[in-house]
């Protein structure tokens, strides 16, 4: 124990004190929130500029109506947001008008154009903006709502109605999402706040993971190309080594963990709002602690079967992929956290502890899902940890060609 102490204690030192691990204490924050904040900033920001578009209609019924109403929205300092150039109208719209409306955006005249169709009488207008630019999805619907409502307004004058009755019946609608917990309480949840909790969560746990396992693996790598292995193998068993690693890199993820922690509670009490219940919070740091632990003692098992940085910057990459998957279905899980799918991934440890720091803050599980799942990582660890030990202790001392998976798998049964 005095020796397997000694090795976390000069592991985590060693690390604690690197630039590497300062920067990547720091910048990680920054990063998660810029990944969260930053396309929404982007996003809803007003435009700046007046935009110069144009207007092929072929119903010839709305140009002029559509080009007054769309110069009606102004920008902050009062200028018109759009200044529109009708193109072409009714039957003087054909080949040559498009033509002469795409050249229009080519040689930036207009920034793109509308095109409507030549019926306004359907139940679904066609329309469409083409642009350099097709991603400018603001424009498109600008347009899109001031059709909609000089098509509305002419459907009402030909029913022989007023269109202010129109204004009287648009019944503003704010619509809150309220979570009720497993004791019945309520609590207002937003969908950015639910999808911003769930997703802070398993940015932390992949960049908690991910870069102190990829410290893991150097580690073990150096020693074995300096083979200051051998030194240290004399002078403890490959056990307490092994162990001494897992708890000193541990003890640097928790370092981070804690970190973060302490920069979501100042936020809390500056702003007054809570991200994340403090049971939940209870909840996801105990997966974190098991998801920690077995990807550990994953990361180490590589890292003694390899003999080069190339090598292990490959393995890697494999190894993130895992952590990657619950990051791309963090979508298709809030609309429905209970399917089947999600469940079953939950019950894969390797999955678990992201998919269920997915899960908790969305809708928190069942009590017999979260007391299998915590019982499922505790042998999980306990199968990953004795499988890496007995690779470990075969892989440092290894050297040559790098093992295959038969080779693993006979180090494991003969280890």
């Amino acid at each position: 124990m005095k020796k397997m102490l000694a090795i976390a204690r000069w592991e985590y030192i060693e690390k604690v004190k690197s630039k590497a691990f300062l920067i990547g204490l720091l910048v990680t924050p920054l990063l998660m929130a810029g990944m969260g904040f930053l396309p929404m900033l982007f996003v809803s920001q007003e435009d700046k500029n007046t935009k110069r578009i144009g207007i092929v209609d072929e119903s010839g019924e709305v140009a002029a109506a559509f080009s007054q109403r769309m110069g009606g929205y102004t920008l902050a300092d009062g200028r018109p947001n759009f200044s529109v150039r009708v193109i072409g109208s009714g039957a003087d719209v054909n080949d040559d008008t498009f033509k002469r409306a795409n050249r229009m955006v080519v040689e930036d005249e207009i920034e793109g154009y509308v095109v409507i169709g030549e019926t306004l009488s359907a139940g679904n207008i066609l329309c469409e903006y083409r642009s350099k630019a097709g991603g400018d999805v603001w424009v498109g619907s600008r347009a899109e709502e001031t059709l909609r409502q000089l098509v509305t307004e002419r459907r009402v004058i030909a029913l022989g109605l007023d269109t202010r009755l129109l204004k009287e019946l648009d019944v503003k609608v704010d619509l809150r999402t309220v979570k009720v917990s497993q004791t019945g309480e309520k609590e207002e949840a937003g969908f950015m706040k639910v999808f911003f909790s769930s997703f802070a969560f398993m940015m932390m746990m992949f960049f908690l993971i991910a870069t102190s396992g990829q410290l893991l693996v150097r580690s073990v790598i150096e020693e074995k190309s300096n083979r200051i292995i051998e030194v240290l193998v004399s002078s403890c068993t490959p056990t307490e080594l092994m162990a001494g690693k897992v708890l000193g890199l541990s003890g640097l993820g928790f370092t981070q963990l804690g970190f973060w922690g302490l920069i979501g509670l100042a936020i809390t009490f500056q702003t007054g709002t809570a991200i994340i219940t403090p049971g939940n919070a209870l909840l996801l740091v105990v997966y974190f602690i098991l998801g920690y632990l077995f990807y550990s003692a994953i990361f180490i098992a590589a890292g003694s079967a390899l003999n080069t940085e190339q090598e292990a910057q490959q393995v890697n990459s494999y190894l993130i992929i895992l952590l990657v998957i619950p990051i791309m279905l963090a979508l298709p899980a809030m609309k429905d956290p209970n399917a089947v799918w999600l469940r079953v991934l939950t019950f894969i440890p390797v999955f678990t502890p992201t998919m269920m720091a997915l899960r908790i803050p969305i809708q928190s599980p069942a009590g017999w899902e979260i007391a299998s799942t915590i019982g499922l990582m505790i042998l999980a660890i306990y199968g990953a940890m004795v499988m890496a030990g007995r690779i470990f202790r075969i892989g440092i001392l290894a050297t040559g060609k790098t093992p295959g998976i038969a080779v693993l798998v006979r180090w494991v049964r003969t280890g």
